[in-house]
């Protein structure tokens, strides 16, 4: 976002010998006004492992959360009326053989009546005749039946990806239709896809960086903004953040997420400058003499820095003032 991550300076500090140490001029800095929304772990690729047949779910091999290799088998469909017309052409394969065997015997013997002059030649072509198309009716046979088979074959459905299986809708001995999916796999990895207010849309640009919530330990975790889709829907805009060493375990789980919406100017004091009596904030002011004047003023929230924590100051200090901050 251009300028939005720009850490906050305060103005170098002033040592002007041993009556001005531990004084610094403070000065007005940008800050980023953040906006806190939740952020949704999806899956990159999220792809239906689909039934090419129609038929009974007679082996389920995974369930939700189990990790897939691709081309590994989900479940087997298996449609009985396949197994009918594979035994119905097998009968028929066998009855042509038969015939074509016969025919061929048939065959050889009329080349041998022939060449004594038995038979007649129109007899021998008419031998010959039968026997091819028995032949041939035996390959048109035998090609159906292959794509019986294969279709048998296609009762097989097998995961388009490697992943993790992220639902398993259908169950052992239920009946699926062609093109139904029998598990959903997520791959391709993970990152979090965030519905961001269309007021805010103008303000993000991808490249941007995202903060997150802080892990068990504490450490601060980072995000990168990588895609911005460019269709508004209810009002929001949605938004993918890649997030280092984001894990799959829970698909869909939220994530709370702060985006950069707005730069403003403001004055930072360090919190060891600010004096707290009577119900008010005071911060040491030193005067153009030297002179070291207490000045009420009011406090806004924290300001974490890699330096430590620091307070903004709303009102009571102007840019360019030298205030006295303690050694402790």
């Amino acid at each position: 976002m251009r300028r939005f991550f720009r850490y906050f300076l305060l103005g170098a500090a002033v040592w002007a010998g041993p009556a001005a140490a531990g004084t610094l001029t403070v000065e007005a800095v940008p800050i980023v006004e953040w906006k806190a929304v939740f952020g949704q772990v999806e899956a990159r690729d999220r792809v239906p492992a689909r039934a090419r047949i129609g038929g009974t779910v007679v082996a389920l091999e995974v369930t939700e959360g189990d990790r897939v290799a691709e081309g590994q088998r989900i479940a087997m469909v298996q449609d009985d009326k396949l197994s009918f017309q594979l035994d119905a052409l097998n009968a028929q394969i066998e009855a042509l053989e038969a015939q074509r065997d016969t025919a061929l015997a048939d065959l050889e013997r009329g080349r041998q009546l022939i060449e004594r002059g038995v038979i007649t030649r129109q007899r021998l072509d008419q031998l010959e005749t039968t026997y091819d198309v028995l032949a041939g009716q035996l390959r048109s046979l035998g090609s159906e039946r292959q794509v019986v088979q294969q279709r048998m074959a296609e009762g097989e459905i097998v995961s388009p990806g490697a992943g993790v299986v992220l639902s398993v809708p259908v169950s052992r001995g239920s009946v699926i239709a062609p093109t139904e999916p029998a598990a959903v796999i997520g791959g391709g990895g993970f990152f979090l896809r965030l519905a961001v207010p269309e007021r805010h849309a103008g303000d993000l640009e991808e490249g941007d960086r995202i903060e997150l919530g802080t892990d068990p330990g504490g450490a601060p975790r980072t995000g990168r903004l990588v895609k911005l889709y460019p269709l508004i829907e209810g009002g929001r805009v949605q938004a993918d953040v890649e997030v280092d060493g984001l894990t799959g375990r829970f698909v869909g789980q939220r994530l709370p997420v702060r985006l950069p919406v707005a730069e403003r100017m403001a004055i930072l004091v360090p919190q060891a400058a600010l004096v707290r009596e009577g119900g008010l904030d005071f911060v040491t002011v030193q005067g153009a003499g030297g002179e070291s004047v207490a000045r009420a003023v009011v406090p806004g929230g924290l300001v974490q820095q890699e330096d430590g924590a620091w307070r903004e100051i709303l009102s009571g200090l102007r840019a360019g003032e030298a205030i006295v901050v303690s050694d402790d």
